[in-house]
């Protein structure tokens, strides 16, 4: 063997001894031991790519929601480099409102991902409230930034139609709106050509200036002692003077004798008409143009940009009735305007009418009753809840809100800056203290309580000084301070104390019923009646009054007298004292009698609803109609001179209520008929407020009266104390009546 080869065979022999036992001999840190050592099992990370498909998910519930600022986000640098994020809000809500889009409903397919792109095919369907539904399939482009998929965005992920700056564009076809009808058919409102009527008073002959606000009443509706304060504030001054409105039928009937007299101004216009400035005008409401605020709404839903819409009243309730369908034609068009293409299109659908339960001619007549008072008159049929007429004084006119109205721009202006609030509908937002009124609530807490019977003597003097430290007055001791010789009634039974409406009688009740630990007797009864919660009428704003459990002796001594922290709707006291007339039921109040089809049919009818009972025993109900009754009917009865002459039998109580300002009450009256049998007429029930006039037998009884003569005559058939002729005050007073008369409160 080569001698060579054995020296390289040893030495590598030799080096593989000396690695073995080198290895053998290492001991690895901190094992001094040289125990063996287990390695930890190794953990693995993987970085996923995020899912596509849910981030494009992301961006489409933003655009459902309207999150633009959110679907920005999701862009891609690139993108937003491209559009900044108020031009790509104002390309989507463009696009959403032409398309009158309701909802977007969409489904994902699969997505084509590669390691830094995506793409991901979306069927979208479109709902219009106009065109109805239409569907598209978008290709969602994405790209992974900072490891997020971002939407390469171009204006095709709107709609595909949109690529190269096309836009949308929607031809509305706008039915007529519907008509608003009182219980016969007669239009409160409608769709009409129109006249608005103005006065310059330097051209009014002063020597006509009479005929001239006659003739401008017949045509208007405005009251001629209102004309004449216009005109006497301008006298002389070459100035157009707002007027009022009148349709075009009846403007051309009395076309000859308005124009042959100089200083009246007529301009025509189109649109919603209200009729004689607006009766009702509170309960009926009024359009007007959407507001910039709202306008991506009223888009969305299916109107047009230039639709007037109900703000107020049954306008505003009946909103989907009155207002019809929109129909239209989606056209898109290319950056120079030119149609390129359409997408849907539908026909309109007429509007349906509202017939009301109120009686226009009554409406119109009550609000004359009222004159230029501030206050509301309910006149509700008693056994079913009807609202046969609702006032609400000093009321507005609804043509003011009428684009093309000449008279619109100084006439809103006067009315917003108006200090007696005429948008506010006292009938049914007024809160006031409802004064002696509210002692027929406490005369049913006293006999319901066992406590109290029909029988029960108290000794009504002029005061009453049950309270430690302090004096309270009858009406009869502040009546013979204002100089009238009324002595105090002296010896009454409790039918008798509502009769005569005294106050030492009702102030001892809430004072006796407190002292006995019934605290809350009295206020529980009045929630019985109705009072401190809503009527429930639905189709107008209302609000709940307040009945407080009294805090201390003194509020309970107030508050059997309707006053202290006690306030009331004067719908809610025509409302109880139907009830107290028709044996107990509490209706719902009804405004609405039907809505009325395009081909005349029925849609919806509604019917009378009960809502409650009065919480007192039928003879505990007996007794007070009783006292009611003699109010009007017994010559000491604090209403009984109102009533004089009249054969229609009629129950009622008179109210005066403190209204925060010294010596100028509140006057109340409500009353309800017991006469359907001789009548052939439906009973009703009344209540008057006038706000800060005096006590409830000078001004509510002889307004109610004329309500009642009015509702079963169709005219007054008796002048008030105040007027020289009906209708007219003895002496002519501004809009705003304060109650400043040439004349006393006859006895």
């Amino acid at each position: 063997m080569n001698v060579r080869i054995l020296l390289m065979r040893k030495s590598w022999i030799q080096l593989l001894l000396i690695f073995s036992l080198l290895t053998a001999c290492a001991v690895p840190a901190g094992n001094a031991t040289g125990t063996q050592v287990t390695l930890p099992t190794p953990v693995v990370r993987v970085t996923r790519t995020p899912d596509s498909t849910s981030s494009v998910a992301h961006y489409l519930q933003a655009w459902s929601d309207s999150d633009y600022a959110g679907m920005y986000a999701m862009l891609t640098e690139t993108s937003r480099a491209k559009i900044n994020e108020e031009d790509f809000t104002k390309r989507y809500r463009g696009a959403m409102n032409a398309m009158a889009l309701q909802k977007l409903t969409y489904s994902l397919g699969a997505p084509t991902t590669s390691p830094e792109n995506a793409s991901i095919i979306v069927s979208v369907i479109y709902t219009s409230a106009i065109i109805g539904d239409f569907q598209r399939d978008l290709v969602f482009p994405l790209t992974l930034e900072n490891g997020n998929w971002r939407i390469d965005w171009e204006e095709g992920l709107i709609l595909p139609e949109l690529r190269g700056g096309n836009s949308l564009s929607m031809d509305y076809s706008v039915p007529a709106r519907g008509n608003i009808n009182d219980r016969n058919g007669l239009p409160f409102v409608e769709q009409a050509d129109a006249v608005a009527f103005g006065m310059n008073p330097a051209l009014i002959v002063p020597e006509a200036a009479g005929n001239v606000f006659y003739e401008l009443s017949k045509v208007t509706g405005v009251l001629p002692g209102e004309l004449e304060t216009k005109y006497n504030q301008f006298f002389g001054q070459d100035w157009y003077v707002p007027v009022g409105e009148a349709s075009l039928d009846a403007t051309n009937r009395s076309y000859g004798m308005l124009s042959g007299m100089s200083g009246i101004i007529m301009t025509d216009y189109s649109s919603r008409f209200y009729d004689k400035g607006g009766t009702a005008s509170q309960t009926i409401g009024y359009v007007s143009a959407v507001t910039k605020e709202g306008l991506d709404e009223y888009l969305r839903n299916g109107y047009s940009p230039e639709a007037l819409v109900g703000q107020m009243g049954i306008e505003k309730w009946g909103e989907e009735y009155l207002a019809g369908k929109t129909g239209g034609t989606l056209y898109v068009l290319g950056p120079d305007g030119i149609i390129l293409s359409f997408i849907g299109k539908s026909d309109s659908q007429p509007a349906s009418a509202i017939q009301l339960t109120l009686d226009e001619d009554l409406q119109l007549q009550a609000e004359k009753a009222m004159g230029g008072m501030r206050g509301a008159a309910i006149v509700m049929e008693r056994d079913t809840g009807r609202i046969l007429a609702m006032v609400s004084n000093p009321k507005f006119d609804a043509n003011l809100f009428s684009p093309g109205n000449y008279n619109g721009q100084s006439g809103l202006n006067d009315l917003f800056n108006n200090s007696n609030q005429p948008l506010v509908n006292r009938a049914t937002q007024g809160q006031y203290p409802l004064g002696s009124v509210f002692k027929v609530i406490t005369m049913s807490a006293a006999l319901e309580s066992g406590t109290y019977t029909a029988a029960n003597t108290y000794d009504c003097q002029y005061e009453f000084t049950e309270l430690p430290g302090r004096t309270l007055y009858d009406w009869t001791w502040e009546r013979t301070q204002a100089g009238f010789t009324t002595a105090p009634s002296g010896i009454l039974t409790l039918p008798e104390g509502l009769m005569r409406s005294c106050n030492p009688w009702f102030y001892h009740i809430g004072y006796d019923l407190y002292r006995q630990g019934r605290v809350t007797a009295v206020a529980d009864m009045a929630r019985g009646f109705g009072l401190g919660s809503p009527t429930g009428i639905g189709t107008i704003p209302e609000e709940a009054g307040n009945v407080v459990n009294p805090p201390e002796i003194t509020e309970a001594v107030f508050q059997a007298i309707g006053q202290g922290q006690l306030t009331v709707t004067p719908l809610q006291v025509v409302t109880f004292i139907a009830a107290m007339g028709n044996g107990g039921t509490l209706y719902r109040p009804q405004l609405v009698e039907k809505i009325i089809a395009p081909d005349g049919s029925e849609n919806q009818v509604f019917k009378p609803e009960a809502r409650g009972t009065l919480p007192i025993k039928p003879e505990t109900m007996k007794t007070i109609q009783d006292a009611m009754r003699s109010v009007i009917a017994n010559p000491r009865g604090t209403a009984s001179h109102r009533f004089r002459g009249m054969k229609t039998i009629i129950y009622g109580k008179t109210g005066t209520a403190e209204g925060g300002i010294p010596g100028s009450p509140h006057s109340w009256f409500v009353a309800y008929t017991d006469s359907a049998e001789t009548s052939g007429q439906p009973d009703i029930a009344v209540v008057v407020l006038a706000e800060n006039l005096g006590e409830g037998s000078e001004y509510a009884a002889p307004i109610t009266r004329r309500l009642i003569e009015l509702y079963y005559t169709g005219r007054p058939q008796s002048l008030y104390w105040w007027e020289s002729a009906f209708d007219i005050t003895r002496t002519p007073t501004p809009f705003g009546f304060d109650g400043t008369l040439t004349a006393q409160p006859q006895p």
